[in-house]
This record gives C-alpha cells, sequence and structure tokens, in this order.
C-alpha cells in the first residue's frame, strides 16, 4: 500500500534517519544514537535496554544503563551471577526494578546457555525461542530481534497503534499481531527500513500526536483529515 510507504517518506523528511537503538560505545558509560556496526555486547545491551524500558520512559533506562556499564555489568555472566537485590537497586532508575531485576537475571542466564540465539537464521524460529522467556512479550522479544538481532520484523508499540488508528487504518484497540501484519504486508521487509519507521513514529508521537494531540502543525494532518477522524480537524 502507498500510503504506508508515502507516510513514512514525510515521517523521515522531517526526522531523518535516528539510528535506533542507542548503545553505548567502547570506554563510555552512556548510551547513545551512534550507527556504527554493533558488536556483541552492545547486542546484549540492547536486549537488556528492551527489558528496562517497559513501562517507563528511555531517559530512566539511560540511567540504569549508565549504572549497569559503571559496574561492567552489561555482560550476560554477570547478570547471571549478580545477587538479584543488588541488581534491584542498580536499575531503580527505569522503575519495577524489582520485577525487571529478577526477568534480567532470567533472560542473562538464557543468553548464558544459548550465548548465539541471536544468529538464529529464521525469524519466526527466534522469536519462538524468546517468547515463553518471562518478560517477554511480543514488542520486547520483537525489540531484540529488530535492533538487536538486525532481522526484518516490525515492532508495534503504543505509538504506533495511537498513530495509525488516527489516521483510520485500525482501530485503537486493534491486536498486536493485526497492525503488524499491516505493515509486514505492505513494506518491503528491510531492517533498516523497519527500524527507522519505528522510530520516527515514537518521535511524531511524542512531538505532535500526543494522548491530546497538537494537530495545527502536524505533518500527517492532511492524511489524517482524508480519514475523517475526530482526533484532528
Amino acid at each position: 500500500m502507498r500510503i504506508i510507504l508515502g507516510i513514512y517518506s514525510k515521517l523521515c523528511r522531517k526526522y531523518g534517519s535516528l539510528n535506533w537503538w542507542p548503545t553505548t560505545l567502547e570506554n563510555e558509560l552512556h548510551p547513545k544514537y551512534h550507527g556504527k556496526k554493533l558488536n556483541d555486547r552492545q547486542r546484549f545491551e540492547i536486549v537488556v535496554g528492551a527489558i528496562l524500558t517497559q513501562n517507563t520512559a528511555w531517559k530512566n533506562v539511560e540511567k540504569a544503563i549508565f549504572n549497569l556499564n559503571r559496574e561492567k555489568l552489561i555482560d550476560a555472566k554477570k547478570l547471571a551471577k549478580i545477587n538479584v537485590k543488588r541488581l534491584a537497586q542498580l536499575i531503580r532508575p527505569a522503575g519495577y526494578y524489582n520485577q525487571k531485576a529478577e526477568r534480567l537475571k532470567i533472560v542473562a542466564d538464557f543468553f548464558v546457555n544459548n550465548p548465539d540465539i541471536l544468529k538464529t537464521k529464521s525469524i519466526p524460529g527466534l522469536r519462538q525461542k524468546l517468547l515463553p522467556i518471562k518478560g517477554i512479550g511480543p514488542e520486547t522479544a520483537d525489540s531484540i530481534i529488530l535492533y538487536a538481532a538486525e532481522k526484518p520484523i516490525f515492532v508495534i508499540d503504543a505509538y504506533t497503534k495511537r498513530i495509525f488508528s488516527r489516521l483510520g487504518f485500525c482501530k485503537e484497540n486493534v491486536s498486536y499481531e493485526e497492525l503488524q501484519q499491516l505493515f509486514m504486508k505492505n513494506l518491503r521487509h528491510d531492517t533498516k527500513l523497519f527500524n527507522n519507521y519505528h522510530a520516527v513514529l515514537v518521535e511524531h508521537a511524542k512531538n505532535n500526536c500526543r494522548k491530546k494531540p497538537l494537530c495545527n502543525d502536524c505533518l500527517l494532518r492532511r492524511e489524517c483529515r482524508s480519514f475523517k477522524k475526530l482526533f484532528c480537524k
């Protein structure tokens, strides 16, 4: 569907290439958007970040990752061994820290026992291995697949649902799988495209398509009106 690619083109012209996911460069402590080739430590950092970012803002996750970097704990073997209470205190800025500490240790243990898991060639096969892990749902699994394993699967989040329901493509309560298929069926399966499309949707949701939308200068206002949505009069 050309309109889906057209929406991306408009968003991309405004926001550019955002180089998601932010990871920490060597000898640094803060994750940043850099667009460089990922190493194994950075791939695992993305896995950690995907757990930490659940139900919180990224700025809070950055603080938690800074603490883990400072202690040299972006490492599956070290996280699997660390005391869960100590880990909880280190990731406290990310919220739900006791729950997330438990989940991080479970994920770390899984990666210790499956060190080559991200090299799984089949996307459905990799997804099938990740989803049974406690704390990994569809959005987290797909974030790991897209950003850490660098395989083309489209990540759906609350921002994507908000924007595309307002544009008229789906209902607000659309299922994860249904909305994901809209993108998977209508876009070429390209990791960079899926990566940046998700990134610019998040950026646009934060800038304009908020819970209470700011429509006057929204670059998608024309499309929104064409679907006669009440949000963007």
